[in-house]
């Protein structure tokens, strides 16, 4: 059946488009924009389909909420399996949810400054959906690398010394991290015999003691490329100036990769040093919590020491990743899921204040001659004489925007900055009240963690205002215009986070049941190998198909 099929869809709808669209002509860009809109809408809509049969389980399924799916009909753990669950629909869901968005924005020019942009922005999507979903390390492996490969063209798109500077650098390190996670990888597989992510959860507590340092070191040395791709401090010395130099609309869907490294960690933590893990339970749980410290502290430091937004919205990833990875450790180490749930929510609000920060970039820092330039683009784009402006489409008219760019940016700051009523608000206070309700950890230490969220709003709320103040009231140039292609976005962006905190109630129900299934390693564990494949399934499974 068609819905037996769907937890696939999200890796080869992308897969498929950007791979037709490189038979195009890199002139026939409009073909291409709706393609890749077509694409990027299918997935969302698929994406809510698996969120609603991630809360109530699908048609494969052994506990409910669960579903899994067999490539090729191998059973685990000689196959490759997709695994759907709370978790793993929520990132799929975010992800859709960014990039229709970045790809309208691209359509008002970005994508005319080099070749095989929307080609790249469909393989980065089945990258990121695939990391999601695989229920493998190795493929796991496959499916960061798909999406670095398409980061790394979409980062040097348009070109520029910053750009190209900064590439090379982001090029680098996350080389060198998939050598780590290479390295990792095959001291795993020596150890367990398997890469299967339920086959170790099952395996972990049994494995013999004389060899469990060398499966702890193999895991630690693939946290560290997880760790790098999070921008977890001291590794994240690359992420600032890379993110700062991105196109607007590529620096928005960045917002969500570093976020992979943290599901990673989130995903193989739970499951491998849970309760369930035997001698490795709760291992490098409090490294996790003094790395998410350290890098909130590395985030607000580099908040009130920026000078442009876009180092400030690179800085603020770097706070939404650090609270995270901070929570993991709390969450490994018996702290209880209320913290993790509030966490996720927090999650979902951080990225998109931040993917909405990043599209304002450009249209808030336009000094004289930039909007000229930006306006003459897209007057080619049109076959238009630049001086013509009256003549450009409706979706290209340029608008006098300054009132609305600065409601945008200060819904941005409300929410990074955790003040009422957005999202960074309730996740912040469900945070607290877990850390001050539990009694598994040293008080100073959850006080500590705090009092680091409290400071960062605090950075966060001084940086930014500092730069609007710039920006809205202390500049005396000629208001700029900006495109409705380039407004619209990030109106999208902020309804959406908008709809967040009208349904904290129920988004934070959903991402409690996601907390409980993730400190429920055994309905994952042991729900992969009960899934029959569809040679063993009784025919009359099949027998309603014409």
């Amino acid at each position: 059946m068609i819905n037996e099929h769907l937890i696939i869809a999200p890796i080869l709808i992308p897969f498929v488009t950007g791979a037709l669209m490189l038979l195009y002509d890199d002139r026939q860009r409009g073909a291409k924009f709706w393609l890749s809109t077509i694409s990027a809408a299918s997935q969302l809509l698929i994406a809510v389909e698996l969120v609603v049969r991630a809360k109530t389980g699908g048609d494969i399924s052994d506990a409910e909420g669960i579903s899994f799916y067999l490539l090729g009909d191998w059973a685990a753990p000689y196959g490759i399996v997709l695994v759907l669950d709370r978790l793993a629909a929520m990132m799929l869901v975010l992800t859709a949810l960014l990039a229709i968005p970045s790809l309208v924005y691209a359509h008002a020019g970005w994508n005319r400054q080099g070749s095989h942009y929307f080609s790249m922005f469909q393989f980065l999507l089945m990258g990121l959906n695939g990391a999601f979903l695989t229920g493998d390390i190795f493929n796991l492996f496959v499916f960061f690398e798909i999406l670095l490969a398409a980061s790394y063209g979409l980062l040097l798109h348009g070109s520029g010394q910053l750009r190209v500077r900064a590439g090379m650098h982001y090029i680098a390190i996350n080389l060198a991290a998939s050598l780590l996670f290479l390295i990792g990888v095959s001291l795993i597989y020596g150890v367990t015999g398997t890469l299967n992510m339920a086959h170790l959860a099952n395996l972990i507590a049994s494995v013999a003691p004389e060899d469990r340092p060398l499966l702890h070191a193999g895991v630690a040395i693939l946290s560290v490329a997880f760790l790098v791709k999070a921008g977890s401090w001291p590794l994240s010395f690359w992420l600032p100036t890379a993110y700062m130099a991105a196109a607007a609309p590529v620096g928005a869907m960045f917002a969500i990769m570093t976020k992979v490294g943290v599901y990673a960690i989130l995903r193989l933590s739970m499951l491998l040093f849970g309760e369930t893990g035997g001698p490795s339970t709760s291992f490098g749980a409090s490294v996790l919590i003094l790395l998410g410290m350290a890098t909130i502290l590395f985030g607000l430091l580099g908040l009130l020491s920026s000078q442009s937004l876009g180092r400030m919205a690179a800085h603020s990833v770097l706070i939404s990743s650090g609270t995270v990875l901070g929570i993991t450790g709390f969450a490994l180490a018996g702290g209880g899921p209320a913290m993790l749930s509030g966490a996720l929510y927090y999650l979902i609000g951080s990225v998109l204040a931040t993917s909405a920060l990043f599209l304002l970039i450009e249209p808030m820092n336009r000094e004289d001659g930039g909007i000229a330039a930006m306006l003459a683009l897209t007057a080619d784009a049109y076959g238009l004489d630049d001086t013509d402006l009256d003549e450009v489409p409706d979706t290209a008219l340029a608008m006098p925007a300054m009132t609305v760019l600065g409601i945008c940016f200060a819904l941005c700051v409300l929410m990074l900055a955790g003040l009422p009523p957005l999202p960074g608000f309730v996740g912040k206070v469900a945070i607290v009240q877990a850390l001050i309700a539990q009694t598994a950890l040293p008080a100073g230490l959850a006080w500590s963690f705090i009092g680091l969220l409290i400071l960062s709003g605090l950075a966060t709320l001084i940086g930014m205002a500092r730069i609007g103040i710039q920006t809205f009231w202390a500049n005396d140039a000629t208001l700029p215009r900006v495109l409705a292609l380039e407004v619209a976005p990030v109106i999208a962006l902020l309804v959406v986070l908008a709809l967040t905190s009208l349904k904290a109630e129920a988004m934070l129900r959903y991402t409690s049941g996601t907390a409980r299934a993730l400190h429920d390693t055994a309905a994952y564990a042991y729900g992969v190998f009960a899934t029959p494949r569809a040679a063993d399934r009784p025919k009359e499974d099949e027998g309603s198909e014409p």
